[in-house]
């Protein structure tokens, strides 16, 4: 059927406003405007797929409207900033199951005609569902809902067992179309335990370039789909999505010197090699700590998930305010994958009001940590650790770090003595310019602001 000019025309815009959005996302100065431009944009999308002559199932539609954005506009409201990354992951989930049960329907209606139609239809289903399950296992990772990793016996050999058989059920699908239903329902049932098997292994360390890569797949899956159902604004907001999606995963890969294969099928866990660990964590008070940075000449602070854990990003904004009054240079570093979700740090940063020009990427800042007296590190931890430049035997080895430690004096605020998410112990800890503040990020930062007030 071919679809009225003014249809065609509205997602056409609605399409151009998701790339204008997602244009503005890539900043933190522009991203809320980004996010209601991309709005606007899926608002014109949805009304235009209402003026489609002889539409079906309008009631079904407007319950399903009803009801998805009432829970979207429920948890929004409730989410708290240290969730967001499991929100991120389950929403990211719901795209991808959503474009594998579009494809669903149109196997069991015999509706994708033609080898081209058929093919993207059977990728855009084994990509979205494997989106769904692993981003569902994801979610449940981040929610503490699954404590931790389980890998099989033989896990690669399983994983490629199921990716080969869902590969030759998704090609007989192609072959014999219109395909049988239980073709369909064995073409699902493996490509969706396909998404789990290949996500449970992988640990909290990898977790954000997973929530990338599952963003990706979703995106390509919604864009196979479009392309299935003759809608040029899932097409295009399927491939931006994607390709977005596919570069940060390469960055972030990158930020961690991991390929992407070498991320899903060889988890980061703690070796039992590796250089031994001289020297001894030594104690430092929170009236010291304020001491040492009140008359710092320059403080680079390093946020981590230990932060965000502990919404101590206002008071650690209220502890920058208080040193810069006192002449103290203050500046912000961030890991790409610090936290649980790329850009996780700079939004708990923007939300407590810090600026932007306040903030700086790996690459910007880490030749100023030889010039800084005080290096505060918050809840951070593998994204700080020297053995990644140093201990071959380490599994983070060769991951770019920042390099906290060539700091004149080094504090970690810390709630224990426990390692990072990769399980391996942190050498900076034991150097003779670090001090350990133990404690809830919060508290511990609000001693150092009480502290630095009676300093005057």
């Amino acid at each position: 059927m071919t679809l009225p000019l003014y249809v065609q025309g509205a997602w056409f815009v609605g399409a151009l406003l998701f790339i204008f959005g997602l244009k503005g996302m890539s900043s933190p100065a522009s991203a809320r405007q980004g996010i209601v431009w991309a709005g606007y944009g899926m608002l014109i999308a949805i009304a235009a797929t209402f003026l489609i002559p002889g539409l079906q199932n309008l009631a079904l539609m407007v319950l399903a409207l009803v009801v998805g954005a009432a829970a979207a506009w429920i948890s929004g409201k409730k989410v708290k900033m240290t969730d967001m990354p499991q929100m991120v992951a389950i929403y990211n989930g719901m795209g991808g199951g959503a474009a594998a049960a579009i494809a669903a329907i149109a196997f069991a209606r015999g509706e994708a005609h033609g080898t081209v139609a058929t093919t993207l239809a059977v990728l855009g289903a084994l990509i979205g569902s494997v989106s769904f399950t692993g981003s569902c296992v994801a979610y449940a990772k981040l929610q503490g809902l699954l404590k931790k990793a389980h890998r099989l016996p033989a896990q690669n050999a399983v994983n490629v067992v199921l990716a080969l058989a869902a590969i030759v059920l998704g090609g007989t699908m192609i072959v014999t179309a219109p395909a049988r239903p239980e073709l369909i329902y064995a073409f699902f049932a493996i490509a969706l335990l396909l998404g789990l098997i290949v996500t449970l292994p992988i640990g909290g360390a990898d977790m954000p370039v997973v929530i990338s890569l599952f963003n990706a797949f979703t995106g390509l899956a919604v864009g196979f789909e479009g392309y299935v159902q003759g809608n040029p604004a899932l097409i295009i907001a399927g491939i931006v999505v994607g390709a977005a999606g596919t570069l940060l995963t390469q960055l972030m890969a990158k930020a961690m010197n991991r390929p992407i294969s070498n991320i899903l099928f060889t988890p980061m866990v703690a070796s039992g090699g590796g250089e031994a660990i001289t020297g001894t964590m030594k104690e430092v008070g929170a009236i010291d700590a304020a001491a040492m940075m009140r008359y710092a000449s320059k403080v680079i602070i390093v946020p981590g998930y230990g932060m965000a854990v502990a919404h101590a990003q206002h008071k650690v904004w209220e502890m920058t305010s208080i040193l810069e009054e006192a002449g103290v240079e203050v500046k912000f570093a961030i890991h790409p994958v610090a936290g649980r979700m790329p850009g996780h740090m700079n939004v708990l940063l923007a939300e407590a009001g810090v600026p932007y020009d306040k903030i700086f990427d790996l690459d910007e800042i880490n030749g100023e940590f030889a010039q800084a007296d005080v290096a505060l590190i918050i809840g951070a931890n593998d994204v700080v650790n020297p053995s990644a430049r140093t201990d071959k035997a380490s599994p983070i080895y060769g991951m770019p770090i920042l390099n906290a430690d060539m700091a004149q004096n080094v504090i970690v605020i810390k709630r224990g003595k426990g390692t990072g998410y990769s399980g391996v112990e942190n050498a900076l800890f034991y150097t003779e310019n670090c001090r350990m503040l133990y404690g809830d990020a919060q508290p511990m930062a609000g001693e150092i602001i009480q502290h630095l007030k009676a300093m005057g």
